[in-house]
């Protein structure tokens, strides 16, 4: 990946890229649920439902890697342009399908466009930000996800209506509606990547080479740590979306009520990516991941607690915080771990990783809830997160311990070091270059 940071006044960039995350990510949240809506209506049964949510996750498995080897060695922005159009098209086509094949076909393309679109906008990121300000810059860049995830799941659920017989055509307009929703993300879609500049006379150039084996990157310090709590905090989201409404039928909390207490966690995951830098600061990059994912953890296995509603509501809110540092810490951890020429290829595997957990966290989740009841999922949850808590602290440690801005995650060789070390590195290579 060519390094290419910011330059001039101002982040508009980044606002601007948030922005388009929002309008992405909400066509995406809104049309998921749409699409199991419009499967229904077309006869499906919950073992089809789940085939087409797979094939969301799925297909994008096998291009992930390619894409992001494909971005370390040239632009960023044009993945943006055709996610976008993915997007748009396959929440579209969704709606205008006619049967569960093309319902399926429409679903993989919609995920497809997904995995495009955030390779594309977190190599952007990684690119534009100084390193000092990777972790605000991530933290603020997801902010727009979770604007999304908020917001599209209320907007379907205001479009989508069971009565009358009228759940076809209302998820059907849910899937256009959400395409059209997709499509505005191209009005901020524009000078959000930096073009490459020249580099003084006398300056080396970056290093180039050939590209990295995908096992010398999983084999990097710190890149396991942070695929794995990437996977961990968004298996906990979304099995806690699929099993609190479960929760909530065993303890007659009413729909609406759930659906708050989900709003609740998101809002909360907001407000901690906004207040992302002063706890680094405070604790350090290391000692944040650490401790959230193991509150994380411990406030999972409390929600299986017969609690009041109000006990329950300031649980999810604390667990939403909590949950809010593992996404952009995930990435900077990765991208500072892996070597500069991979990194596009480093978050790529990133996302591998969370679309394994999309489908192998579900499908553990279900097993468990079929054999030791619904309190098994969380008690699952809990484990993954204690586990990610742990692997985040060996690596910390492993690293030499962690700063208040580094949090222990230190640049790799040769990368981001300090101007001491570059300078005796300039001068050795000046003295082999006299020779004796």
């Amino acid at each position: 990946m060519t390094a290419t940071h910011t330059a001039g006044p101002g982040r508009s960039w980044l606002l601007r890229l948030v922005l388009t995350f929002s309008f992405a990510q909400g066509a995406v949240s809104m049309a998921r649920p749409a699409v199991s809506y419009r499967a229904l209506a077309l006869g499906a049964d919950e073992r089809a439902v789940g085939v087409i949510t797979a094939v969301y996750a799925l297909l994008p498995l096998l291009v992930a890697v390619p894409l992001g080897r494909r971005t370390d060695h040239g632009r960023c922005a044009p993945l943006l342009v055709a996610g976008v159009a993915l997007i748009s098209g396959g929440c579209a086509l969704s709606g205008l399908a006619g049967s569960l094949p093309a319902m399926a076909a429409w679903s993989g393309v919609m995920g497809l466009g997904h995995l495009c679109f955030v390779i594309g906008a977190q190599s952007i990121v990684a690119r534009r930000s100084a390193p000092e300000d990777r972790d605000r810059n991530f933290g603020h860049f997801t902010i727009g996800a979770s604007l999304g995830q908020l917001i599209g799941p209320v907007a379907a659920g205001l479009v989508i209506s069971e009565q009358d017989g009228r759940m076809a055509p209302t998820s059907a307009t849910a899937l256009l509606v959400s395409g059209a929703v997709a499509a505005v993300s191209y009005a901020s879609l524009w000078r959000l990547e930096q073009r490459a500049r020249t580099a003084p006379s006398g300056t080396p150039a970056p290093a180039a080479g050939p590209p990295v084996p995908v096992r010398g990157i999983l084999r990097t310090r710190g890149v396991p740590a942070g695929i794995f709590m990437s996977l961990a905090v968004l298996s906990a989201t979304d099995i806690l979306t699929a099993y609190l409404p479960v929760i909530g039928e065993d303890r007659a909390i009413a729909p609406t009520t759930i659906g708050l207490l989900l709003s609740l966690r998101a809002a909360a995951t907001i407000a901690c990516r906004l207040v992302m830098t002063p706890m680094i600061r405070w604790l350090g990059r290391t000692a944040l991941m650490a401790v959230s994912c193991a509150l994380a953890g411990v406030l999972c296995g409390g929600l299986v607690l017969p609690v009041p509603v109000w006990a329950l509501a300031a649980m999810l809110l604390a667990l939403g915080f909590c949950l809010g540092v593992g996404q952009p810490l995930s990435m900077t951890t990765v991208v500072q771990a892996a070597p500069e020429r991979a990194r596009s290829t480093a978050l790529a595997l990133r996302l591998t990783g969370n679309r394994l957990g999309q489908v192998a966290a579900p499908a553990g989740a279900g097993l468990l809830a079929g054999v030791a009841g619904t309190a098994a999922p969380f008690v699952l949850l809990g484990a993954l997160l204690l586990s990610s808590a742990a692997m985040a602290a060996r690596t910390g440690r492993a690293r030499g311990g962690g700063t208040a801005s580094g949090g222990g995650v230190a640049a790799p060789v040769g990368e981001e070091a300090g101007p001491g070390r570059l300078g005796k590195e300039a001068g050795a290579q000046q003295a082999r270059s006299k020779g004796p």
